[in-house]
């Protein structure tokens, strides 16, 4: 596979859970992780566990129907990025947002071995106020 058809697995799959399968499939055992600054899950983690408990189990705990919608991607050499409009309901407010935002991917022989968010983390945060 291409990085880009990699890092495309991770958002096209069939269901939420084939996506999740793919990315612990590609990552990178000590893979970094990068939330913005300013977003409710800000921060960075390493490797599937970390990320899985301080990024997807929150996104699945904390809000209804999370998701990034992909309206497109750019690749080169060994980075993508993937761009598109982030949604969702936070549960605590019933509060709904949008927001635009891009992925940059970076992958080696591979495996993913970062991924930083860029998010406009206002639209976010007000959801959660």
């Amino acid at each position: 596979m291409t990085n880009l058809e990699i890092v495309k697995s991770t958002y096209e799959g069939k269901s939420s859970e084939e996506n999740g399968k793919n990315l612990q499939k590609f990552l990178a055992p000590a893979a970094v992780w990068t939330e913005a600054a300013g977003f409710p899950l800000a921060g960075t983690y390493v490797g599937f566990d970390e990320i899985k408990q301080n990024v997807f189990y929150r996104l699945a705990t904390e809000w209804i129907d999370y998701k990034f919608t992909p309206e497109d991607y750019v690749a080169d050499g060994d980075k993508v990025v993937a761009f598109g409009t982030y949604s969702g309901t936070y549960k605590e407010t019933n509060k709904f947002f949008k927001a635009r935002v891009a992925h940059l991917w970076q992958l080696e022989n591979d495996s993913i071995i970062s991924f930083e968010q860029f998010v406009d983390s206002k639209t976010v945060n007000d959801a959660t106020k």
